[in-house]
């Protein structure tokens, strides 16, 4: 079974910005969204991806992803997803042996910025940078598929 563990986070600050190594655009919209599980369709500027994800709120949560062909993704988020799409520029920022991911939301959810960080286990210690700011693992609102729901612009 494919485990992914991470924490999710409000930011501080802005200082993150100057550290960024890459930048991706993302579109993604689900197919389903129900308390079992999530199905995604995301597109970044190089890949399109099909993605199982549990429900489970939290830090661990069953994850399942594989690539697709670009054109089937298009026509999915056009056709088939709800929406609105999520849409999103990932910035990736390297802070010791991890790399934190900062989403910086576009579209509905403009104004939201969210970093995540991939732990290898759910104790894992690891370095929290200044720019951090509270903890919203636990909190739903923020997990992607709920933003597609609940736009951040409607809160």
């Amino acid at each position: 079974m494919a485990i992914e563990i991470e924490r999710k986070f409000l930011l501080a600050n802005d200082s993150w910005r100057s550290a960024v190594y890459k930048s991706v655009n993302y579109r993604q919209g689900y197919l389903n969204s129900d308390a079992n599980s999530s199905v995604r369709i995301r597109v970044s500027d190089d890949t399109a991806k099909i993605n199982i994800k549990s429900a489970t709120i939290g830090a661990q949560r069953s994850e399942y992803e594989y690539d697709i062909p670009a054109a089937d993704a298009h026509e999915l988020l056009s056709t088939l997803c709800h929406q609105p799409l999520v849409e999103k520029v990932r910035h990736l920022v390297s802070i010791g042996k991890h790399t934190w991911e900062i989403d910086e939301f576009a579209g509905d959810n403009q104004g939201l910025i969210v970093a995540e960080v991939e732990l290898s286990a759910v104790d894992e210690v690891f370095t929290k940078p200044e720019w951090v700011g509270l903890d919203v693992t636990e909190d739903v609102r923020y997990y992607n598929n709920q933003l597609a729901k609940h736009p951040y612009s409607k809160w």
